[in-house]
């Protein structure tokens, strides 16, 4: 069980950070930065939940994502270097990335199939979901560079792929099912 009775421990100020399996790295280490972005990823998360109280059924999704993306960052602050470690690391799991093709299913049932690309906008659920979609895409990015140096689990870089269709198809979802959409006029300015 994790208890946090002090905030500030001061052991970061020369510029690292330990990683929960104990080894020590710069902060601005590709690790750090996936898992950091995460972080960010959550935060995003939680600015659209703001707007999604009148969706119940999303609401519910994005509470679980939520849980979900500090478990991958949990994962990704352990990296897996084939030593046996005193305690089972919290790996993101196969499942967790099933059950979000199940709930993009679920929520593209009943949106109309695009016919543009679709700008962020629309609603403000909508245009928080799509902001979450790109820094989640932008974590996705780090995980596969960390992944070509070091471990990263297959079921954590399936997740993090997911979560940006979810949050694409959320967003639609959260703009009438698609029908707020705001989409691209291809030229429409020159």
């Amino acid at each position: 069980m994790v208890k946090l009775n002090k905030i500030y421990t001061r052991t970061g100020d020369k510029g690292t950070t330990a990683l929960v399996s104990g080894p020590r790295r710069e902060k601005y280490d590709l690790r750090v930065e996936a898992y950091g972005t995460v972080d960010e990823t959550n935060s995003a998360v939680g600015m659209a939940r703001l707007h999604t109280s009148g969706l119940p059924e999303l609401d519910a999704m994005l509470f679980r994502i939520q849980n979900d993306l500090f478990d991958l960052g949990a994962d990704l602050a352990t990296p897996d270097t084939g030593e046996q470690l005193d305690y089972e690391p919290l790996r993101i799991i196969e499942a967790q990335a099933t059950r979000l093709e199940s709930e993009i299913d679920t929520l593209n049932t009943d949106i109309a199939p695009l016919t543009s690309f679709v700008l962020p906008g629309g609603s403000p659920a909508a245009a928080h979901l799509h902001l979450a979609r790109t820094v989640a895409r932008r974590a996705e990015r780090l995980m596969v560079e960390l992944s070509r140096q070091e471990t990263v689990g297959t079921a954590a870089l399936k997740y993090i792929n997911r979560l940006s269709d979810f949050l694409f198809v959320a967003a639609r979802s959260a703009n009438d099912g698609g029908k707020s959409d705001v989409l691209w006029v291809p030229g429409k300015n020159r």
